[in-house]
């Protein structure tokens, strides 16, 4: 019998990222029941949410009464939504315990996103970045922009250091018409700064999406013995035996995961803890029927 999803160690052994892509987006398909793959964009096709400066003479007031949640009613011109994904490239995220590490499997998901954005006529591009923005693909609804987001994503140049919340400014600036930003890293970064930028993306009227990529060994701390842990980013070593600080360390974890999906429940943001240990195609499934069904209900 046919697995549903593939393994990510073997989604890791394809090949080029463009041929990964095709199968997680097949997977994706399949795990839906060959259903078209509206998830992303729904929200988008009537309405956006009011944010200050808008015209009150454009709310749905009849949507308000249900939901108690003001929205605008979108022209022609403004249901194609544009959507950024921001790849956090920094030396964290190429750690791994198994066969495939954060930062590619994060490649994975966006370039999959990508695809299905494209693929229902919307704009796509992407943005990599450490502490700075290192490469920029400018969103197109041509097929064409996938081959260039591949060929950008291959070329990644890790380095020791992460800006998450530079750049979430830089992109609320950026973005001239309201559209969607998802972002894709492990958050090794100053959390304060970060959740600001989220709440600055929030406030222009962008919606949001957390992709918070962790590798399994992160998220149980399984290991035994002792060891010599070696920062990624210019953080130094540290020799110890896991289990005498592992209570310790998974409170802190709960805790760091909590404050992040706490504060994007409060901007309005989407909040999704992945595993790398997760096939891609089941992550991304679920995230989209969640996305649809919150749009139906609202």
């Amino acid at each position: 019998m046919k697995a549903k999803y593939l393994d990510p160690d073997t989604l890791s052994k394809l090949g080029p990222l463009d041929v990964v892509t095709r199968q997680v987006v097949e997977g994706i398909r399949i795990g839906m029941h060959k259903s078209p793959v509206r998830g992303i964009s729904t929200e988008f096709s009537a309405y956006r949410q009011y944010v200050p400066g808008d015209q009150i003479r454009h709310i749905d007031w009849k949507l308000y009464a249900r939901t108690q949640r003001p929205f605008i009613k979108l022209f022609d011109a403004e249901t194609n939504f544009i959507s950024n994904l921001l790849l956090d490239a920094s030396s964290s995220m190429t750690f791994k315990s198994g066969g495939i590490s954060k930062l590619e499997y994060a490649k994975y998901m966006a370039a999959s996103l990508a695809y299905l954005i494209v693929d229902q006529r919307d704009s796509a591009g992407v943005g990599i970045f450490d502490g700075e923005l290192r490469n920029y693909v400018e969103p197109k609804s041509t097929m064409g922009i996938l081959a260039d987001i591949s060929r950008e994503m291959e070329k990644v140049d890790p380095q020791p250091r992460t800006d998450i919340a530079g750049l979430l400014h830089e992109f609320a600036g950026r973005m001239k018409r309201r559209g969607m930003v998802m972002i894709f890293s492990d958050l090794l970064d100053n959390t304060e700064d970060f959740i600001k930028g989220i709440g600055h993306l929030r406030y222009r009227g962008h919606n949001v999406t957390v992709f918070h990529i962790l590798d399994p060994h992160e998220i149980e701390f399984p290991l035994n013995g002792v060891w010599r842990f070696e920062g990624l980013e210019d953080d130094g070593e540290l020799v110890t035996q896991p289990a005498r600080v592992r209570a310790a360390y998974l409170k802190e974890l709960e805790e760091f995961i909590g404050t992040i999906r706490s504060a994007c429940m409060k901007n309005a943001a989407d909040y999704v803890l992945v595993n790398t240990a997760e096939p891609i195609e089941s992550v991304l499934s679920s995230y989209l029927l969640q996305r649809t069904a919150a749009a139906k209900n609202r």
